[in-house]
């Protein structure tokens, strides 16, 4: 069974914990390496998701073509190529 533990993050230094659950969800999704940012530091790499100018990328609105849910997607989309939600794209890989 799992068991917590404690981690050092490669970005701030603090040490953090790598939950049970977590490793159980690690575990589940296949990932085979252990997380090396605490979750105030990964929060704060996603936010600074940026284009070359370092200007937050824009999202656009959308609807999925396969469940029809609405989603927001890194692109324009257009009308002739079918966009998908995350979870619908995974699928379709």
């Amino acid at each position: 069974m799992y068991q917590d533990k404690n981690l050092v993050c490669k970005d701030c230094g603090n040490e953090f914990v790598f939950t049970a659950g977590e490793q159980e969800f690690y575990s589940l999704k296949g990932f085979q390496n252990e997380p090396t940012r605490c979750k105030e530091c990964r929060e704060l790499r996603k936010s600074r998701l940026s284009d070359s100018s370092g200007r937050k990328r824009e999202m656009y609105d959308a609807v999925c073509a396969n469940c029809g849910a609405e989603t927001k997607v890194p692109f324009k989309p257009h009308l002739e190529k079918p966009v998908y939600c995350s979870a619908c794209f995974a699928n379709h890989r």
